[in-house]
């Protein structure tokens, strides 16, 4: 009895030792730490609620929801997101079965031919079966806080997965915004050369009969070519916007059906909520904060595995051979402790290692977090600024039109030379142009404010569709 107390004290003592060796803990550094700012430097932006998970159909554009469908289902990133989600709840299922205990079975046997001690063959047929069942205690934690890094690991990942989903129906949405303001743009260019073909016919007629100079034909004959010289790269921009959308949807360059006009898409304005908010909206945030949870459990379990692991096995199982009168049953129990008593420095460089990368991976929630608010301020200040831009050039554009009607009147009736029109021209024609590109960029900017604020992706859904339970796991075995 004292021996046995001897021995377990002895234990004890080199349970503690070596547990020293692993030192303190490191505390996370203080400077990866973000302060939220209390509201937006828009002021007007108010505090709203949780966007719809389908926000593109605000847009009231049947053709522009086709597309999103289509780019979800074929996109080869999202494709491989989702692989890889997959994969990560592999590695979890992985991680969680080594807490669960090991049963192995064995089943062997045959003829042989062997010498016994006098020297002559021995001719026997022999067979055995053993089931072993062994667990390891995980006393220290070490299996347990690997399964649970490997638990946040595959949520991050498919944070991850969602992150790229957002992308790619943001992309997709601008991309169709993109090429309807081409549309647009080839129609505004079309509706000038046609203008300016009239006007070439009207200074042809009035130099033949000499009203006015051969100057006005040969000007008009020039603004009329530089209007149609830019409607080939426009329409060239066309096929280059037609083919990105079509890769984006995961399908062979081709056409794109075509919907509402860029002017009657509904003008959607998302009141974002409060900035502490955006951090439980965003993929991308859940994703850095679920990184930094797996490299905080990694670290707890490097730390572990400074501490002595203990094994319980267990097996059992009989033999039975010709030379035995009948079957012998065999059985052992036992166990064992395994403490790492000097490694040369490994376990201390893991330590140390993990300590990095999870000090890493505060630094990168730092930076997420603050790419959050900035791409949202941006996109509160584009929405606000390209709505006041397109207000200020349909007004201009208006104007402008008036003065070209004025000045082509007064050329018409010969109270002013052709240049007077074609000033008015040139102004109407970059004023109609500027007036596309900016409804353009105000659409754009709506689309950029929807995916700063999550797109409508909840952190309490993405919990509930993890990696599944423990009870799910060996169900599913």
């Amino acid at each position: 009895m004292i021996r046995s107390i001897t021995a377990i004290s002895g234990c004890l003592a080199v349970m503690a030792a070596v547990a020293g060796c692993a030192g303190p803990r490191a505390a996370p550094p203080q400077s990866a730490s973000v302060t939220v700012p209390d509201a937006w430097r828009d002021r007007d932006a108010g505090s709203g609620q949780p966007l719809a998970a389908d926000w593109w159909t605000g847009f009231n554009d049947p053709v522009l929801s086709d597309l999103i469908a289509r780019a979800l289902a074929g996109n080869s990133d999202l494709a491989i997101a989702a692989e890889r989600v997959v994969e990560a709840r592999a590695q979890f299922r992985l991680a969680h079965g080594q807490l669960l205990p090991q049963i192995d079975a064995s089943i062997g046997g045959g003829p042989s031919r062997s010498v016994n001690p006098f020297g002559m063959g021995l001719d026997q047929t022999a067979g055995q079966a053993q089931l072993g069942i062994s667990y390891d205690l995980d006393l220290f934690g070490r299996l347990s806080q690997s399964a649970e890094a490997a638990r946040a690991s595959a949520l991050a990942t498919a944070a991850g997965r969602d992150t790229v989903r957002l992308a790619i129906i943001a992309s997709t949405a601008n991309g169709y915004f993109g090429l309807r303001s081409l549309d647009a743009r080839l129609a505004v260019l079309e509706q000038t050369a046609s203008a300016r073909r009239d006007a070439l016919h009207l200074a042809a007629r009035r130099a033949s009969t000499g009203y006015s100079p051969a100057l006005d034909e040969r000007q008009a004959q020039a603004e009329l070519e530089a209007a149609e010289a830019l409607i080939p790269a426009t329409q060239l921009a066309i096929r280059r916007q037609e083919n990105s959308l079509r890769l984006l949807m995961g399908e062979l360059p081709g056409t794109i059906e075509r919907g509402r006009e860029a002017v009657d898409l509904a003008i959607l304005r998302p009141a974002p909520s409060v900035p502490s908010l955006v951090l439980r909206r965003r993929p991308d945030i859940f994703q850095a904060e679920q990184t930094l949870g797996a490299a905080d459990r990694s670290l707890d379990a490097a730390r572990a595995a400074f501490m002595p692991s203990i094994r319980l096995s267990a097996s059992g199982g009989g033999v039975a051979s010709t030379l035995l009168p009948s079957p012998i049953t065999l059985f052992n129990v036992g166990g064992s402790i395994l403490a790492p008593l000097f490694q040369g420095g490994r376990l201390r460089a893991q330590a140390d290692a993990a300590t990095s990368r999870r000090d890493q991976a505060a630094f990168a929630y730092r930076r997420a977090v603050l790419t959050a608010f900035r791409e949202t301020e941006d996109a509160l200040a584009s929405v606000s600024r390209t709505d006041e831009q397109v207000e200020k050039l349909e007004r201009q554009r208006t104007s402008l039109s008036s003065v070209l009607i004025l000045a082509s009147n007064r050329y018409r009736a010969g109270y002013s030379p052709y240049l007077e029109q074609l000033d008015a021209q040139r102004a109407l024609l970059s004023a109609e142009l500027s007036l596309v590109q900016a409804r353009s960029d105000a659409l754009t900017a709506r689309v950029l404010l929807f995916q700063a604020l999550g797109g409508g992706w909840n952190e309490t859904d993405a919990i509930a569709a993890g990696p599944p339970t423990a009870a799910a796991n060996i169900a599913s075995k």
